[in-house]
């Protein structure tokens, strides 16, 4: 029998019955709904608000938390291959459903009261609350710990004053998961839209992400009442095992951006004709389509091991800085090989893989620039601390 082209390793086999109803679900979803407009929403510069309804009801939103808030209450695994598919469409599209489950509802699950938690979580889940994570600053970058916008007390509330920047789906967001200094350490607060002296601004002339909202957020004290303070967390701790959650979700979802630009590669060198002959038919194409399945390849082993752990409660952050760095960097390359295997055809977004490849340059630098994440395992290797 011939081998899947798109999994060599037959990683299919070894996911339960549900983990593969999931993969096929949000497949399903990706090809039906997302890749029909996805290129007319990048090249307008749009993020398909109409998309949310259905992701929310297909249980893609904070799908690994429990049943009792309205949520799916999957595995790690799932969580992984809702990703991949999600991201096999766009980056853009992955990064909504990575902020909302990782970034905005895990902090609230994880260092939220209970109270908070049936307040947000349900609504949260169905779509009808999006959140987002306020926590890179402008001047901040890799360094959080350097964090310039604080929240004092005043009696039984805390007054923000500071900035955000870089903040997927700001602008379309009702709540903000925002990290502030304070005189007890680094905290996290739920600012929500409309109280006054918060404001988003979308940013724009980006080449990256185009069908994701970005926006910068600005709080001039804003005063936030003590019952929307987190409460069970205080410290870099807290925003850093948000990061870790959602970074987890991003080493697969560009296995599904490989595997996209794959897929168009290998089927236009198939069809393209060049002196007389396809051009899959070439030496030089077929080294590069194999090198293509090589690192897929890898990336869903490692990717899969990952999840295991995860879900046996051993996974540690210094594992997802190694697969947050392979993968991602194996997807842009593949992007990159890719569109060049398309010639002239592969620059427009009528073909996916430029699109991918220039939301990859997001991919690898945010939540951990791929240097961060080499340091990161460095320091594991030595001991020593190369920041």
């Amino acid at each position: 029998m011939a081998l899947h082209p798109y999994d060599l390793y037959d990683v299919r086999s070894m996911l339960s019955e549900e983990e593969r109803a999931v993969q096929d679900t949000v497949a399903r979803f990706t090809d039906e709904k997302v890749l029909p407009i996805i290129g007319e929403c990048f090249d307008a510069g749009r993020f398909p608000k109409e998309l949310i309804p259905e992701i929310a009801n297909l249980g893609l939103l904070g799908s690994s938390l429990p049943e009792q808030y309205g949520c799916a209450g999957l595995n790690s695994v799932s969580y992984g291959l809702i990703c991949q598919e999600l991201e096999r469409g766009d980056s853009g599209i992955r990064s909504f459903v990575s902020v909302q489950s990782s970034l905005c509802m895990y902090p609230i699950y994880a260092y939220g009261s209970e109270e908070q938690r049936q307040r947000w979580l349900p609504e949260m889940a169905a779509g009808k609350v999006i959140g987002c994570f306020g926590l890179t600053e402008p001047h901040g970058g890799s360094d959080p710990a350097n964090m310039k916008t604080h929240a004092k007390r005043d009696g039984g509330d805390w007054v923000i004053n500071g900035a955000k920047m870089w903040i997927t789906n700001g602008n379309l967001a009702d709540i903000a998961i925002v990290w502030a200094q304070t005189d007890e350490g680094i905290q996290g607060f739920i600012v929500e839209k409309g109280m006054p002296g918060f404001a988003a601004q979308e940013i724009k002339h980006k080449m990256s992400l185009r069908a994701s909202v970005t926006s910068a957020l600005y709080f001039d004290n804003v005063r936030v009442p003590e019952a929307n303070r987190l409460p069970n967390v205080k410290g870099l701790k807290g925003p850093l095992g948000c990061l870790t959650q959602a970074r987890y979700g991003i080493t697969w979802g560009p296995i599904g951006a490989a595997i996209a630009c794959l897929d168009e590669a290998l089927r236009y060198s198939k069809e393209r004709i060049l002196f007389g002959r396809p051009v899959a038919a070439t030496q030089a194409a077929q080294l590069k389509l194999a090198d293509m399945a090589r690192r897929i390849t890898l990336a869903q082993l490692l990717s899969l091991q990952l999840g295991r752990l995860k879900d046996a409660g051993t996974m540690q952050p210094t594992q997802v800085s190694l697969a947050k760095w392979n993968n991602v960097r194996m997807a842009l390359d593949i992007a990159r090989e890719a569109r060049d295997l398309l010639g002239g055809a592969g620059i427009t977004t009528e073909h996916c893989p430029i699109r991918h490849a220039l939301n990859l340059e997001s991919v690898v630098t945010y939540e951990g620039t791929e240097t961060v994440h080499q340091l990161v395992v460095g320091r594991e290797l030595t001991g020593i601390n190369a920041f």
